[in-house]
């Protein structure tokens, strides 16, 4: 059965692959970016700073996914989850597209405040674990 949790994990997945949309359409965008993308990239494109921003933002998430996922999927293996875990893994997720859009838009404190906000939902889930 599909939980909240379960849920919540799918979509942080589903952003995960989204994100690598607006920094491919900023290299794209960038002069020169075609080439580069299908060449073997051995210089730096030189890209607007956004896109950087997008590029890490994309790599925050992926350090921070595979922690969500194996606590959400020990929540659930183990009989765990419950509404503090589905509530948890919902305030991680919306905080990492809160995340995302706070990063690339370059709002600096906001970026951090969503960063520890997903944090809370991670440790909501974990509390539950013992």
């Amino acid at each position: 059965m599909m939980t909240t949790d379960l849920w919540m994990l799918v979509w942080t997945a589903v952003l995960c692959l989204g994100l690598t949309i607006p920094y491919g359409v900023g290299r794209v965008m960038s002069p020169g970016g075609n080439e580069w993308g299908f060449g073997n990239r051995d210089t730096d494109l030189p890209v607007p700073t956004w896109v950087g921003r997008a590029v890490r933002a994309h790599l925050n998430l992926l350090e921070n996914l595979s922690v969500f996922a194996i606590l959400v999927l020990v929540a659930h293996v183990s009989g765990h989850a419950n509404a503090t875990t589905a509530l948890g893994a919902t305030i991680f997720f919306w905080a990492r597209v809160a995340h995302a859009a706070t990063y690339i838009g370059g709002i600096v404190y906001a970026r951090t405040g969503m960063f520890f906000i997903g944090l809370v939902g991670e440790i909501m889930i974990l509390r539950q674990l013992f």
